[in-house]
């Protein structure tokens, strides 16, 4: 196998950059560090996602070795996901993206305004 190059076109470490520019991949992510939760737990705490979604990236998150599945055989199944070590790690490394997206909402969003006035103006 050769060097890992992101920049290189067929590089599987896009896959994995795809996988952290993800928002629901991110948000869920951070949500199973602090403890184990059930889908519909999860569904109800990111609000905008899909259940199709929501299972898409589970188990695109768990193929990835990022979350573990765990199935209780009660009736109904439950079902629960908890965070690995390597996906703590990666939460580790994207908290601070959320925390500065936080922190400098107010100033991206007055850039932004301000980004489509002039081009309105120039259009006019």
């Amino acid at each position: 196998m050769k060097a890992a190059n992101a920049y290189s076109a067929d590089c599987p470490t896009r896959q994995i950059l795809d996988r952290v520019g993800d928002k629901w991949a991110v948000l869920i992510l951070l949500l199973l560090r602090g403890e184990p939760l059930r889908f519909n737990v999860l569904r109800r705490a990111i609000e905008g996602i899909s259940q199709k979604m929501l299972s898409q990236v589970l188990k695109s998150l768990e193929r990835d070795g990022l979350i573990r599945r765990r199935a209780t055989p009660t009736v109904p199944v439950t079902v629960e996901y908890s965070i690995t070590p390597l996906g703590a790690t990666l939460a580790a490394a994207v908290d601070p993206l959320r925390d500065w997206a936080e922190r400098n909402l107010k100033e991206v969003l007055t850039a932004q305004r301000r980004y489509d006035a002039q081009r309105k103006a120039m259009a006019a």
